[in-house]
């Protein structure tokens, strides 16, 4: 189906055109050329970290993360259930098991205060999500690991741009992953990264993302890798989509800004900024009465060409990780009754104002 307002679309311009043509006129179309190194470069110096890895996916990038750490059978990481399926299936890659945890129903994030009952002397690490732009608390599972001699994982795939105390998420964590896929804030088509400051952690991802292909010896390689590299026809987008970041992520809480500000009248309740933070709004989010009321509304706004999504699926109640007795009554609230609306950058005000009408229509 065709939508007047499709849920999101990547804002493309003329630099990324230029740089994706560079790249076939010179024939460096594969994981070797400038712009991976520009690419990593220029997103170290944005984030505020040392180094920047650049991989095919945000799934692949938190699957290396996770092997950098030592991460593997018989360890356990601690993971919101709230979260896209991603942050889960690549801690089962590594044949280590997901602890899940609850979440904040004011923040939609892991709840800190959840996390301590979940420890046990088998726990490696705890991978914070910051699910849809709003950070995580930060300073308590730092705390909370340093307590316990924890790893600290960030899954930035949904935060890009977004701030905790005044710094980006992803400079906090021993290891952190962003993805590019065509619906994040900047994108390269399909791709990730994977950040850290720490200098043995990025020789780690490097090693293992290139086929384990050892430093001094050309195709001699030393452990089993991985073929997780960028290409440069995607770093040459991800480069021209970094040097408008900032201009696309304050458009898209302008766009956040507007809904809360068309819709304040209306039973819903915004995901919106908590804390001394600065939410991205990767998507805007709302919650409607129940499920029943978000399946309707979803149906109506279908049928008047705008489409929306809902909100994550508790991974909890996946078949693949369901267990008798599991029960996240946060997340399940979160999972059953909310969902995105079109917020892309391309978006007026006007187009706002259609959508919120529609919306109002729903309620009268």
């Amino acid at each position: 189906m065709s939508y007047k307002y499709p849920v999101y679309q990547p804002s493309l311009g003329q630099k990324e055109k230029v740089n994706v043509l560079e790249c076939l006129d010179s024939t460096w179309i594969s994981s070797k050329g400038k712009f991976i190194t520009q690419f990593e470069n220029s997103f170290s110096e944005f984030v505020g970290v040392k180094h920047s890895v650049a991989v095919c996916n945000g799934t692949v990038a938190i699957h290396v993360a996770l092997l950098a750490l030592g991460i593997g059978d018989g360890d356990e990481v601690i993971v919101p259930s709230f979260t896209y399926i991603a942050s889960v299936n690549a801690i089962k890659y590594t044949g280590a098991t997901a602890v899940f945890v609850d979440s904040n129903l004011h923040t939609w994030q892991i709840d800190p205060t959840k996390i301590e009952e979940k420890i046990t002397n088998k726990t490696k690490a705890i991978m914070a999500v910051h699910l849809y732009g709003q950070p995580c608390e930060m300073d308590a599972i730092l705390s909370m690991a340093k307590k316990h001699k924890l790893f600290v994982i960030e899954d930035c795939a949904e935060a890009f741009g977004s701030l905790y105390n005044g710094k980006h998420v992803g400079s906090f964590g021993d290891i952190a992953t962003f993805s590019f896929f065509g619906n994040k804030t900047i994108t390269t088509g399909e791709g990730g990264m994977v950040v850290t400051n720490n200098d043995s952690l990025h020789d780690k991802v490097v090693h293992l993302k290139g086929q384990g292909l050892a430093k001094d010896r050309e195709y001699y390689h030393d452990i089993i890798g991985f073929n997780y590299r960028m290409t440069n026809i995607c770093a040459a987008i991800g480069s021209a989509q970094l040097e408008r970041a900032n201009q696309l992520i304050e458009k898209k809480i302008l766009i956040a800004n507007w809904y809360e500000q068309k819709l304040q009248d209306l039973p819903v309740t915004f995901h919106s900024q908590v804390g001394n933070v600065k939410h991205s709004y990767w998507m805007v989010s709302i919650l409607l009465k129940d499920s029943e009321e978000r399946n309707a509304i979803r149906l109506f706004l279908k049928e008047n060409g705008n489409e929306t999504r809902p909100t994550f699926h508790p991974v909890h109640l996946m078949p693949m990780y369901f267990e008798t007795g599991l029960n996240f009554p946060i997340a399940e609230n979160l999972g059953s009754r909310g969902i995105n609306l079109p917020s892309y950058p391309e978006l007026t005000e006007s187009d706002i104002n259609f959508i919120c009408n529609k919306i109002k229509e729903f309620y009268k």
